[in-house]
C-alpha cells in the first residue's frame, strides 16, 4: 500500500506540478524505462520533503507512484500490477489512488511534454476516473506510440508499451480512428528497416506483428527479411540469433502459405543445433553431455515438419544419422558426470548460504545458482537412507497399511513385505519410505534453499513472462510448440502464482515425457477393446522400463514420486481431477514442482550461452 509519505488530506494542483521541478529530477538520471524515472522522482520527493516543501513532495510521490507499477499490456482489467509483493505487503496499484490524486493526474496530463510520463498518467486517469473520458485513453495512445522501436528502448519496456497502446486502440475499436492502422504501418515500417546490427529487434518486431495479428498480407515479405537475417547471423557464426530468426521466418512463410520454403526454414533451424553440438565437442571446454543435448533439438524438430516435406529433405534418413551422433555423445558424456557433496549444516545457514548465492548477481547469473542451489534428489541416496530405517524398524517392515487422502478417501494399500533385495518399486515397504524420505527433504530444500533464494531474486531482478518463454525456446528438453506454455508456467512461478504455474506445468511435464520416450522409440499409446488407440497417462508412462534410460534414474525417480504416485504429492493425477484447493497450490511440493521445471529448461540454456561466450573469447584471442 501506499505508505504515509505524504498527509492524506493533503491536495496537490498542476501548480505543484509545474514548480516541483519533475523535468530536473529525470533529466538527472540516464532513462532506463519506467523504473529509472521511479527512482528518480522518489529521490526528488524525499528531498522535497526534507526541504519542507510537503506538496512539492506529494506531487514528485504521485509521479513516482505511477512510475513504480509494471505493465501488463495483455491484461484488460489489470494492466498496472505492483512491482514488489512480500510478506503479505505491496507496492503501489492504482486502486491505492484517491479521486484527487486521479484529479491531479488528470489536470497535468496536458502539461507534461514526456511521453513515457504523459503515456502512464493519462492511461491512469483512463482507467481510474469516473465517468470516464475517452480523451485520456487517445492522449495515452498517442503517447505510448511515441516511444522508439529500437532495440536500446525495446529491452527497457518500450514494447510493453507499444503492446498497450494497441491493445487501448482495439478497446476503443471506431473511436480510436485510424490509431491501429498507423501504429500496424510504423511496426512494418521498423521491421523492414532492421539490420543484423539491431539484434534481436526484428525478430521481436515480427513476434509483436503475428501476437497482434498485424502483416497478414505482408506474410511473405516479412518472411523474406526474416530469412535474410537469419543467413547473415549464421555467416557471423552467431548460431543462436540465427536459429531464432529461421524459426521466425518459417512461421510466417507457413501463413503465406508456402510450405515448401518453411520447411526449408524449418531444416536450417535443425541444422543450426547440429551446428551448435559440433562446435561445442570441439571447443577448449568440450561436453558432450551439452552435444547430445543439441543432437535432441536438432532431432526434435525434424521430426516437426510434415511428412511430405520431411521427405524431400530426407529427414527421416537425418533423423537416424543424429540418433546415432547423439547416442554417441551420451556414451561420451558418461565421464563427464561427478558427485556433488553437501555438508550438513542447520536450516538457518540453509538459509543464509541461499540467499547470499544469488545476491548481488547479473540476472543470468542469479538463475544460474537458483536453477542449481539444490542438485536435485539422488535416489540411490535416498533408497539407502530408507533401507537403514526399515532395518531398524522390523514392525514396519511387516506390517501393511493403508494411506488416505485429504479428504479420508483410501488412496493406496501398502502390503506387507519381505526382505528379498529387489528394486524399490518391487518393494512396497521400501518405496513407501523412500516416497516419505523425499517429501521430507522437499520440505527442507524449499524452506531452507528455494524461497529465500526466490525472495532475493524478486528484489533485485524484474523478469518478465516473454523472459521465460526465450528460456524454453532454448532448452533441447522443451518440446518445439511449448516454449510459450513451459514460458508461461515457469514466469507464473516466478511471480508466487503458483496455482497457475501448476495448472500449465504438471500436463506439459508429462507431454514432456511422452515426446522423449516416442523419440527414443518408445510405444507410449495402448489399443482399447474397440481397436481405439489411446495415449498413455503419466503414472503409466514412469512404469515404463525405457524411463530410466531416457530420463536417468533420479529425474524419473522425482517425477514418478511428485507427480503421479498415490504415496507421494500425486500432483498430476491430483490436479487434474480437480482436488487441490488453493492451499495445495501453495504447497512445498508445488514450489518444488515448479523450481524443478525451472532447473530442467534452465540449465541448457545456461550451457548453451556459456558455449557462446567461450567461443566469442577464443575468436578474440585469435584476432589477438
Amino acid at each position: 500500500m501506499i505508505d504515509q509519505r505524504y498527509s492524506a488530506g493533503l491536495i496537490v494542483t498542476g501548480q505543484d506540478f509545474a514548480a516541483c521541478g519533475w523535468k530536473i529530477s529525470l533529466a538527472d538520471r540516464e532513462r532506463e524505462g519506467y523504473s529509472s524515472m521511479w527512482q528518480a522522482f522518489s529521490s526528488a520527493a524525499r528531498k522535497a520533503s526534507e526541504d519542507n516543501r510537503p506538496s512539492h513532495g506529494k506531487a514528485l510521490w504521485l509521479l513516482a507512484d505511477a512510475c513504480s507499477m509494471m505493465l501488463s499490456p495483455k491484461s484488460l482489467n489489470e494492466p498496472f500490477k505492483p512491482f514488489m509483493v512480500m510478506e503479505g505487503r505491496r507496492s503501489v496499484v492504482p486502486d491505492d489512488f484517491s479521486e484527487s490524486d486521479i484529479a491531479f493526474y488528470a489536470e497535468i496530463v496536458d502539461a507534461i511534454d514526456d511521453a513515457w510520463l504523459k503515456a502512464r498518467v493519462a492511461d491512469l486517469v483512463w482507467l481510474k476516473q469516473r465517468p470516464r473520458n475517452v480523451q485520456f485513453a487517445l492522449a495515452a495512445i498517442d503517447a505510448y506510440r511515441l516511444i522508439p522501436l529500437d532495440t536500446e528502448t525495446w529491452v527497457r519496456g518500450g514494447h510493453e508499451c507499444w503492446e498497450r497502446a494497441i491493445s487501448l486502440a482495439r478497446m476503443l475499436k471506431a473511436g480510436a480512428g485510424t490509431r491501429l492502422t498507423e501504429m500496424e504501418a510504423a511496426i512494418l515500417d521498423t521491421f523492414n528497416n532492421s539490420t543484423k546490427e539491431c539484434g534481436f529487434l526484428g525478430l521481436w518486431l515480427a513476434d509483436l506483428l503475428d501476437s497482434n495479428g498485424f502483416g497478414r498480407t505482408h506474410s511473405s515479405v516479412i518472411a523474406q527479411k526474416l530469412n535474410i537475417l537469419a543467413v547473415e547471423f549464421e555467416g557471423n557464426g552467431d548460431l543462436h540469433r540465427s536459429r531464432e530468426f529461421f524459426d521466425a521466418a518459417s512461421r510466417w512463410f507457413e501463413r503465406s502459405g508456402d510450405e515448401a520454403k518453411s520447411a526449408e526454414m524449418t531444416v536450417a533451424v535443425a541444422e543450426g543445433w547440429v551446428k551448435e553440438a559440433i562446435s561445442r565437442v570441439s571447443s577448449d571446454q568440450p561436453s558432450h553431455m551439452v552435444a547430445a543435448s543439441f543432437y535432441e533439438k536438432a532431432i526434435q524438430i525434424y521430426r516437426s515438419i510434415p511428412r511430405s516435406q520431411r521427405a524431400i529433405h530426407k529427414g527421416d534418413e537425418r533423423i537416424a544419422k543424429l540418433h546415432r551422433h547423439m547416442s554417441d555423445a551420451g556414451e561420451k558424456s558418461l565421464d563427464e558426470l561427478g558427485s556433488v557433496k553437501t555438508p550438513g549444516i542447520d536450516i538457518s545457514e540453509l538459509v543464509e548460504n541461499s540467499r547470499k548465492s544469488v545476491a548481488g548477481k547479473s540476472v543470468q547469473d542469479a538463475l544460474f545458482s537458483f536453477a542449481n542451489i539444490y542438485q536435485g534428489a539422488r535416489v540411490n541416496k535416498i533408497r539407502t537412507a530408507a533401507e537403514k530405517i526399515l532395518q531398524q524398524s522390523l514392525l514396519r517392515r511387516l506390517a501393511g497399511s493403508t494411506h488416505l487422502s485429504r479428504d479420508g478417501r483410501v488412496i493406496a494399500k501398502q502390503p506387507a513385505a519381505g526382505f528379498a533385495n529387489t528394486d524399490a518399486s518391487d518393494d512396497p515397504a521400501l518405496w513407501a519410505q523412500m516416497v516419505h524420505d523425499y517429501q521430507i527433504l522437499i520440505n527442507i530444500v524449499v524452506h531452507g534453499d528455494i524461497w529465500p533464494a526466490h525472495e532475493v531474486l524478486l528484489q533485485e531482478h524484474r523478469l518478465r513472462e516473454d523472459d521465460f518463454i526465450g528460456l524454453a525456446s532454448q532448452s533441447p528438453i522443451v518440446p518445439r510448440a511449448r516454449e510459450r506454455l513451459f514460458g508461461k508456467a515457469l514466469h507464473a512461478g516466478y511471480d508466487r502464482d503458483f496455482t497457475v504455474a501448476m495448472h500449465l506445468l504438471a500436463p506439459q511435464i508429462e507431454h514432456m515425457v511422452r515426446f522423449h520416450l516416442k523419440n527414443a522409440g518408445v510405444k507410449t499409446t495402448n489399443l482399447d477393446i474397440d481397436g481405439i488407440e489411446n495415449e498413455n497417462g503419466l503414472s503409466t508412462l514412469m512404469g515404463l522400463p525405457e524411463t530410466e534410460t531416457v530420463f536417468g534414474k533420479d529425474l524419473s525417480f522425482e517425477i514418478k514420486a511428485l507427480f503421479c504416485d498415490a504415496l507421494g504429492p500425486n500432483l498430476r493425477n491430483e490436479l487434474a481431477h480437480g482436488l487441490l484447493d488453493d492451499d495445495s497450490f501453495q504447497s512445498t511440493h508445488a514450489i518444488y514442482a515448479w523450481w524443478m521445471g525451472l532447473r530442467l529448461v534452465f540449465n541448457t540454456f545456461w550451457n548453451a550461452a556459456r558455449k557462446a561466450e567461450s567461443d566469442k573469447g577464443a575468436e578474440e584471442s585469435n584476432d589477438n
